[in-house]
C-alpha cells in the first residue's frame, strides 16, 4: 500500500515547506527572520505559517531522520556522555537531559522540572530502551547518576573526571543559541518537543567540519542536504 503525503493537503510546495522548517530549527534565527529570507526569495508568507509548519512537520522530519539511524547504532557498545543544562520556562527552571555519543550525535534529549534520582532514572531508562547499552557513561559527580545507574545494574560501566564530559557540555551550545533566538520556551512540551526535533536535525547536518579536509567537507553536506531534501516524500 502507497503511503499517502502528508504534504496533500497544501498548496505551498514541499520544497519550500522543507526550506522554512529547515531554517526555523537548523539556524539560529526568529521565525520573523525566516520570514524576512524568505521573502527576498519570493515566498511571501508569515511567520505564523512558519511556526505551523515546523509544528507539523518538524517531529515527522525528525522521527525519519531518528530512525534511519537508530537501527544501526543498536548494537554499539560505545561511549556515551550525560549532562543536564538549566531551562527557564516562565520563569520556573527545567532540566534538559542530554545523552551524546563519542562522536558528538546527541541520542536523547530529555525535559524534567526535578534533578533528582527518578528524573536521571527515566531518562536513562527511555535512551538504552530506544538505542541499546552503553559500553561506557561518562557523567559528571552528580550523585542522582549513580543512583539510577546502581538500580539499573550498570553502576560499572559509569566514569566520572575533570574535563572527561565536555563533548556533552559542547552538545549544548548549538541548542543554546537556538533557545536565545527563540526569545525562550513558553512550555514543557513545546520545550521537549523542539529540543527532540533540534536533536535530529543537528545530527543530520553535524559534517565536523573541522575533522575533514574541505572536498570531504562538501561531498558530506551535500549529503546531508540530499537527505533532508528526500524527507517524506513518500
Amino acid at each position: 500500500m502507497t503511503q499517502r503525503s502528508p504534504f496533500r493537503y497544501f498548496k505551498t510546495s514541499p520544497e519550500m515547506i522543507r526550506l522554512a522548517v529547515m531554517m526555523c530549527i537548523r539556524f539560529p534565527l526568529s521565525l520573523r527572520n525566516v520570514e524576512d529570507l524568505l521573502h527576498e526569495r519570493g515566498i511571501d508568507i508569515s511567520h505564523e505559517t512558519v511556526r505551523f509548519w515546523w509544528h507539523r512537520f518538524g517531529p515527522m522530519f525528525a522521527r525519519e531522520i531518528r530512525n534511519r539511524r537508530v537501527q544501526g547504532m543498536r548494537s554499539s557498545r560505545w561511549r556515551w556522555h550525560l549532562d543536564e543544562v538549566f531551562v527557564k520556562i516562565n520563569g520556573e527552571l527545567h532540566y534538559l537531559w542530554r545523552a551524546v555519543d563519542h562522536e558528538g550525535e546527541v541520542l536523547e534529549s530529555f525535559v524534567t522540572k526535578k534533578r533528582d534520582k527518578k528524573a536521571a532514572l527515566k531518562f536513562l531508562k527511555k535512551s538504552l530502551k530506544r538505542h541499546g547499552g552503553a559500553g561506557e557513561l561518562v557523567t559528571d559527580r552528580l550523585r542522582t547518576y549513580g543512583a539510577a545507574l546502581c538500580e539499573l545494574g550498570i553502576r560499572d560501566r559509569q566514569q566520572t573526571g575533570r574535563w572527561m564530559n565536555n563533548r556533552a557540555e559542547n552538545s549544548h551550545q548549538p541548542f543554546g543559541r537556538r533557545e536565545r533566538a527563540m526569545v525562550r520556551f513558553r512550555r514543557m512540551r513545546t520545550l521537549q518537543k523542539f529540543a527532540s526535533v533540534h536533536a535530529s536535525v543537528h545530527n543530520l547536518f553535524n559534517t565536523e567540519r573541522s575533522l575533514h579536509p574541505r572536498t570531504s567537507f562538501e561531498r558530506n553536506r551535500s549529503a546531508a542536504l540530499a537527505e533532508w531534501r528526500g524527507l517524506c516524500a513518500g
